[in-house]
C-alpha cells in the first residue's frame, strides 16, 4: 500500500504536500505569499517548491534567502523566461509529494483554501480544481474573453473543461505522473489534468485581485495560450478547413454554367466586379485554411526538433529530480 492510500476506512494519509509556483517579477509579492502559504498550511508537512521563470528584479534574491532561512522552500531558477505553462512545468517535475497543488503567487488563489483541496483528496478525489465564482479586479475585457474562450473550448476540444477553472488545482500522485508521461512542449496543462482521466471533483471560490503588480499575459500571450489550448485537444479546426474547401468547391463547380452562358451571351464586361469579389473571397478563405494547417505543423515542428521544454540554471534544496519518461540533457536541462 502506497503512502496515499492508508489510514481507516479508505482515508488516505498524508506524508507531503508539494505545492507549486512559478514566479516572475514578483517582488512585491514573494514575502506575502510565503506568509500567507504558512498561515494557511498550518501543521500540515509540505514542500514550497517556487520556479523562478527568469526574472531579473529582486525576486532571485529575496527566494534565495527564503530557501536558506526555510528547508521546505525549495527554489529552482530557470536560466530565462520559458512562460507560464513551462515553468509550472519545472515545478511539477520536481514535486516530491503524495499530492500537488498549482497556484500562481499573485495571490488571486487564496491559499486557504488548499487544507479544504487536501480533504477532499483525503476521502478519495485525485484531482480537484478550483472553479472561480467571483472574479475581482478584473478587466471587463478580459471577462468576456475569457467566456468566449471557455465557451469555444467546449465546442471544439475532446475534453470536458469546467468554466472558470484554471490551473489551481490538486492532483493525486498517481494523476501528476500520468500527466507529465506527457511529452508535448505547447502545454495546456488544466486541460491535461482532465484528460488524464481519475476521479476528480471541483471547488467554489471568489477570486481576488491581484496582490500587487501588473498581469503578466499580454493580449498577445492570451491569444498563443489559446491556440495552444484549442490545436492541443481538437482537430476541428481543420476539419473545419476541409468543410469550407469543399463548400468553396462546390460553389465555384455551381457557377460553371453561369460562366457558359455568360460567355454566349457576352456579359463578361458586366459581371468584372462580382469576378472580382469572388476571387477576393475564395482567395481570403485558402489563406484562412492554409493559416489553420499552418498552426498545426509549427507545432509538430517544435516537437520533432525535441529541444527541453525549459533549462534550469541553479537549484537551492532541490535535487535533481528522476526521469519521469521525458528526454533529459545533462543535470541542468528537463524537458
Amino acid at each position: 500500500m502506497g503512502p496515499a492510500e492508508g489510514g481507516e476506512r479508505g482515508v488516505r494519509e498524508l506524508q507531503l504536500l508539494s505545492v507549486v509556483t512559478p514566479m516572475y517579477f514578483e517582488e512585491d509579492t514573494v514575502a506575502v505569499f510565503y506568509e500567507r502559504m504558512l498561515a494557511a498550511l498550518g501543521d500540515l508537512p509540505f514542500e514550497l517548491v517556487v520556479v523562478n521563470d527568469g526574472s531579473t528584479d529582486r525576486t532571485p534574491e529575496l527566494l534565495d534567502g527564503l530557501a536558506e532561512s526555510d528547508p521546505r522552500v525549495k527554489v529552482i531558477h530557470l536560466s530565462r523566461n520559458f512562460g507560464h505553462q513551462a515553468a509550472l512545468s519545472a515545478g511539477l517535475d520536481h514535486a516530491a509529494g503524495d499530492c500537488i497543488v498549482m497556484i500562481d503567487a499573485d495571490l488571486q488563489d487564496p491559499p486557504e483554501l488548499i487544507p479544504k483541496m487536501v480533504d477532499a483528496w483525503r476521502h478519495g478525489t485525485d484531482v480537484v480544481y478550483a472553479v472561480r465564482e467571483e472574479r475581482e479586479g478584473e478587466t471587463r475585457a478580459k471577462l468576456m474573453t475569457a467566456k468566449w474562450f471557455y465557451a469555444l473550448f467546449a465546442k471544439l476540444a475532446s475534453v470536458d473543461l469546467t468554466q472558470n477553472s484554471g490551473d489551481f488545482r490538486l492532483m493525486d500522485r498517481r494523476a501528476l505522473d500520468a500527466m507529465l508521461s506527457m511529452p508535448e512542449r505547447n502545454r495546456f496543462l488544466r486541460g491535461m489534468s482532465v484528460w488524464v482521466g481519475f476521479t476528480q471533483t471541483a471547488i467554489s471560490y471568489p477570486r481576488d485581485p491581484r496582490h500587487a503588480g501588473e498581469t503578466k499575459y499580454t493580449w498577445k500571450k492570451m491569444i498563443k495560450f489559446s491556440l495552444d489550448a484549442i490545436t492541443s485537444f481538437s482537430h476541428v479546426p481543420l476539419q473545419l478547413a476541409t468543410i469550407v474547401g469543399f463548400v468553396c468547391a462546390a460553389v465555384a463547380f455551381c457557377l460553371i454554367p453561369l460562366a457558359i452562358l455568360a460567355r454566349i451571351f457576352e456579359v463578361f464586361d458586366a459581371g468584372v466586379p462580382t469576378l472580382l469579389t469572388v476571387i477576393l473571397l475564395i482567395g481570403g478563405i485558402q489563406l484562412l485554411c492554409l493559416g489553420i494547417v499552418g498552426e498545426y505543423i509549427g507545432r509538430i515542428y517544435d516537437e520533432v526538433k525535441g529541444r527541453p521544454l525549459y533549462v534550469v540554471g541553479a537549484r537551492r534544496n532541490v535535487e535533481v529530480p528522476e526521469r519521469r519518461g521525458r528526454k533529459r540533457a545533462g543535470d541542468l536541462v528537463r524537458r
